[in-house]
């Protein structure tokens, strides 16, 4: 088996119906592994503080943003998620020349949320990822066991106006900026030879391993690319495909057009096996700052038997209770050296319902079928209710204050009716 995670999104105009941006991530883990959805409010920092990342300390920033965070529910980063000023950031493993390090550093997971919490905008977010890469490097196992699963990442970041695509090697890394139609991205790199930023010493550096001449049009893709592997050429019929279908709907793409694209099983997007689509994501941002984003989060496995349930930023949001997994604190074994001596259960309250109502689903035909439909119903009857505050703004703020966690109350209720 060749580990491969994650398919990631975005449409801005004029790709997309209306003047909204909409940003999808599917994030492919380890099958047994649990993704939480959790709130972080905004907050300010004494001079000096740290913060422990999931293996590393580092300095703290003077203030961070709110951010909400699918994440696998060992590590401190995010596979996805979004902040306040409706940033949204999704990564992906990516192998090629360089080896990736075993050395504990920066995960990509931490990336993403270090990203978002320091960031007002995607190209900020792209300067915030360069500046850590460069000062603590990434590197360290990324699944909970013994495995040595290292990789190096590939960043899509959007905001209101634009995205970017951002990819590394090492501390090495190009980006692309993206002003309007859409792009995707897999488990492979896909900046050619348009880069709008880059690591100043990126180029010198392939030059002296003999990657490229100096003469000949510099592509990142070509230069720190793998040739030919299996693992490449999966990702790579993923991408195409994904590709594709954002191409089949350019013009009026949607967040109902983004959440079929997660869900397509054929493509491979919707990843099963030993690695599964663990945890999925769809944002839709107005380029109108007085509108407010809507960032749909399933936190639970396969967007084809899970709901998209919105989350929009306000405040006095409290940690949402139904997808947040129990904590260990000092005693948790990835905290321990050596780590990952045990696994313990992380479960959170949706994912146990919704194992439960997975299997039933897989085994009993009509019953499931039914469960599905109530399933997608909700689904339908929030993306309406979300519709209206999309297109006129919200009134009163306290009236989605507890937006998630109300609907992920209403999808543990659909269970229990079963």
């Amino acid at each position: 088996m060749y580990p491969s995670s994650c398919d990631t999104f975005v449409a801005l105009p004029p790709a997309t119906q209306g003047q909204r941006i909409v940003f999808g991530k599917n994030s492919d883990r380890p099958c047994d592994e649990v993704q939480e959805v959790v709130y972080f409010p905004a907050r300010d920092y004494n001079a000096g503080e740290k913060v422990e990342c999931t293996y590393i300390e580092i300095e703290q920033a003077a203030h961070t943003n709110a951010v909400v965070l699918s994440r696998p529910a060992w590590l401190w980063g995010a596979e996805m998620g979004a902040n306040e000023h409706q940033v949204c950031v999704g990564n992906e493993a990516v192998w090629g020349r360089e080896s990736a390090e075993d050395e504990e550093a920066l995960l990509g997971m931490d990336f993403v949320r270090l990203g978002l919490e320091r960031a007002e905008t995607a190209q900020k977010a792209v300067d915030v990822i360069a500046e850590l890469l460069e000062k603590y490097g990434q590197g360290g196992n990324c699944m909970e066991d013994q495995s040595g699963f290292t990789y190096h990442n590939s960043f899509l970041i959007s905001d209101r106006t634009e995205a970017w695509v951002m990819e590394t090697s090492g501390k090495y890394w190009a980006a692309e900026k993206v002003g309007d139609g859409y792009r995707n991205i897999s488990n492979q790199y896909s900046i050619t030879t348009k880069i709008d930023k880059e690591h100043p010493g990126m180029r010198e550096y392939a030059k002296s391993h003999g990657w490229w001449d100096g003469k000949a049009p510099f592509s990142f893709a070509e230069t720190y690319s793998f040739m030919t592997t299996a693992r490449i050429e999966a990702s790579s019929s993923r991408y195409c495909e994904g590709r594709n279908l954002l191409e089949r709907s350019k013009g009026h793409i949607t967040a109902e057009t983004m959440m079929e694209i997660l869900r397509d099983k054929e493509s491979g997007i919707n990843m099963e096996g030993m690695f599964m689509t663990t945890g999925s994501m769809v944002s839709v941002v107005p380029t109108d700052s007085t509108l407010p984003g809507v960032h749909y989060i399933t936190g639970t496995p396969d967007p084809e038997r899970s709901v998209f349930k919105p989350f929009i930023f306000v405040k006095d949001i409290k940690q949402l209770k139904q997808t947040s997994s129990p904590c260990y604190g000092p005693d948790d074994p990835v905290k321990k050296i050596p780590r990952f001596q045990s696994k313990p259960d992380r479960k959170h309250p949706l994912f146990i319902k919704h194992e439960v109502v997975a299997a039933i689903i897989d085994s009993t035909k009509d019953k499931g079928k039914k469960i599905l439909q109530n399933m997608r119903e909700l689904e339908k009857e929030k993306m309406a209710e979300m519709e209206k505050l999309l297109s006129r703004g919200i009134e009163d703020p306290t009236s989605v204050v507890h937006l998630f966690s109300t609907s992920s109350q209403e999808e543990l209720s659909v269970y229990s009716n079963i």
